[in-house]
């Protein structure tokens, strides 16, 4: 497969490894960008595996609570500028509104507000407006207390970064505190249990092969790979991850502390998974002007 410069770039950001590193890696896995990413960190040549799903859409996530349940909705634009619009501001908060009253997206597209489908009041905005958009995500959470958190709020309810948390117990400020968390964290689930085991186990596979290259014996390496995984738990893992507000204590023990815990969380960030072609300025400029 021909490697491409454009490639490199990608897994050069991706990453933090050098151009000829990264061309390296890309031609020992056939132009496998994932492949790739692993291969660079068994050669611990990556700073940073950084997560996959840049953030390129604009738009806004919002967030609302009623009782014991809670939703997130992601409505993108195209340009920021729409995400600070009064009006497309509120289409949002109405429809996060409406997502307390259904139990998916299809079931949120088809639901009303002010007699007409949400579809419908989306199309009747990108008119208005000028600008296409989209409601992409909707997502729940129930327990038997849920605390909602914005991060870079645009306006009451919404902003970048949408987040939800469940707890068992009465909350008495701690439910926030673990929202922001969130927020920062971003964690991959809520416990080990609830990691996906082709992950764990590809994760695994990585830090045999880093651990080989140092040329230790077998019997090393597997202790090495216990306590590299237990590591790994606890970054990834919510309950097991330092707590930002304490980092003496994980998110687990604080919530202890604070005599309640965690059952679930949500995370919804703009743009999220979402790539969006990068236009090179200087020649669409050009491509004008020649009419």
């Amino acid at each position: 497969m021909s490697i491409t410069a454009s490639m490199v770039k990608e897994l050069r950001e991706s990453t933090g490894a050098g151009m000829m590193d990264a061309k390296k890696a890309l031609t020992e896995t056939d132009g496998d960008m994932e492949a790739a990413v692993d291969w660079l960190r068994t050669k611990g040549l990556a700073k940073a595996a950084k997560k996959s799903g840049r953030t390129a859409a604009e738009g806004l996530v919002a967030v609302a609570v009623d009782g014991g349940k809670g939703v997130a909705v992601e409505v993108n634009s195209e340009t920021d500028f729409v995400g600070k619009n009064a009006e497309f501001q509120g289409m949002v908060g109405s429809i996060a509104t409406a997502a307390l009253g259904v139990s998916d997206l299809d079931s949120l597209k088809a639901a009303e507000i002010n007699g007409k489908p949400v579809e419908t009041v989306i199309t009747d905005a990108i008119a208005k407006i000028g600008e296409n958009m989209a409601l992409r995500r909707m997502t729940t959470l129930e327990g038997e207390t849920v605390v909602a958190y914005v991060h870079a709020a645009a306006a009451e309810g919404m902003g970048k970064i949408g987040v939800l948390v469940a707890l068992k117990g009465t909350d008495n400020g701690i439910g926030k505190q673990i929202a922001m968390h969130v927020a920062a964290a971003n964690p991959a689930s809520l416990s080990e249990a609830d990691l996906d085991p082709a992950v764990v186990e590809k994760e695994k596979k990585v830090q045999i092969d880093i651990a080989r290259e140092s040329g230790k014996p077998e019997e090393v390496i597997e202790k090495m790979i216990v306590g590299r995984m237990k590591k790994y738990m606890a970054e990834v893992t919510l309950l097991n991850q330092q707590f930002v507000v304490n980092p003496d204590l994980t998110v687990a023990a604080a919530a202890k502390e604070a005599g309640v815990e965690v059952t679930g969380f949500v995370r919804l960030e703009v743009g999220e998974g979402i790539e969006k072609v990068e236009e090179d300025f200087a020649a669409e400029v050009a491509k004008v002007a020649q009419g």
